[in-house]
């Protein structure tokens, strides 16, 4: 939130894509909640399966994610933070995958409105985007 504005709610979004870095699900969340806390929740949109891998970068290697993600059958290729104190095996080489998913963002942010937020309301925001996602796909 903005000093002095309080009418001006800040929010970010999260996105889900596939293996082509084409968009899944993309889920609004309050600009003060991290990731990783509305990640189970957008992980069930999704329907983990057996033999799908789960690529995500640093912020995600909360345990409860990880064994989340576990029980369902699925793998994670998410990198521990240096400070942990029980670093996990990681297949760097699948990591470098993620860039699909980073490529899809820079995509998302070229439309002007989504890198900037002009909306002030959440709902026009996430119509917006789902607008930019259809584009993308088209494209």
């Amino acid at each position: 939130m903005y000093w002095g504005q309080s009418r001006r709610q800040k929010y970010q979004d999260s996105r889900h894509c596939d293996a082509l870095g084409n968009p899944i699900h993309v889920q609004l969340s309050a600009g003060n909640v991290h990731d990783v806390k509305v990640a189970q929740e957008m992980l069930e949109t999704v329907k983990l399966r057996p033999g799908m891998t789960v690529l995500a970068d640093k912020d995600y290697g909360k345990w409860a994610l990880r064994e989340y993600i576990a029980n369902h059958g699925a793998d994670f290729c998410i990198p521990p933070k240096s400070n942990d104190p029980d670093p996990w095996y990681v297949d760097w080489w699948l990591y470098k995958e993620r860039h699909l998913v980073e490529t899809f963002f820079l995509k998302l942010k070229e439309f002007r409105r989504v890198a900037t937020r002009y909306d002030k309301r959440a709902g026009r925001f996430l119509a917006f985007i789902h607008l930019a996602c259809i584009r993308i796909l088209l494209a």
